[in-house]
């Protein structure tokens, strides 16, 4: 559990209060059981992007309104400087910069991540929607849907992201990618 768990579930059952709705009618909305509802909002799960794109849109709010608790101001362009996206703290060896943190009404979910070498295995994830992954420099392994891609500077890989997927840096360095999230359609 890191303070920044438990930072989105305050924000999270907040805005819940504040949207007078259930945890029976989020959990529903957000597509996981009350009680896995509940453990976001206590800050002991780990969040997936499809629980905060679906959360986020029955509360009526953008997902980095979760994540960060500012409200996005921009909605014609965003600029991020060279290392200041918003740092996004999930797991201890990856690092996520959000590069369009404040930009309203996002269709997709742009992260610069880096990847730090470990021996663990990697951990599996998927989320609604679909993503693009772009190599800048290392290398690392892909686990998309029990196949295994090894990628380089220059590579890239889309995929169907509820699909289990992750990924393992390379080469004893760390790899950094750029990682675009796309949201589940609409209707």
């Amino acid at each position: 559990m890191t303070d920044q768990l438990i930072d989105i579930g305050v924000r999270l059952a907040a805005l819940r209060d504040i949207m007078d709705k259930s945890v029976a009618e989020t959990a529903a909305a957000a597509g996981v059981t009350p009680e896995e509802y509940e453990a976001y909002e206590r800050g002991e799960r780990d969040f997936s992007f499809s629980f905060l794109y679906r959360a986020a849109g029955f509360l009526g709010v953008d997902v980095l309104d979760i994540i960060s608790g500012e409200t996005p101001k921009l909605s014609v362009c965003a600029v991020v400087r060279g290392g200041r996206g918003f740092s996004v703290e999930r797991r201890a060896m990856y690092d996520y910069k959000h590069l369009a943190f404040t930009f309203r009404d996002k269709l997709a979910e742009p992260f610069l991540v880096t990847v730090e070498p470990n021996a663990e295995p990697p951990h599996l994830n998927s989320h609604a929607g679909q993503e693009f992954d772009y190599m800048i420099e290392g290398a690392m392994e892909f686990y998309i849907g029990g196949k295994t891609y090894l990628l380089e500077k220059g590579d890239s890989v889309y995929f169907n992201s509820a699909t289990p997927h992750g990924m393992k840096a390379q080469g004893g360095s760390a790899a950094r990618f750029l990682a675009v999230v796309i949201g589940e359609r609409e209707g």
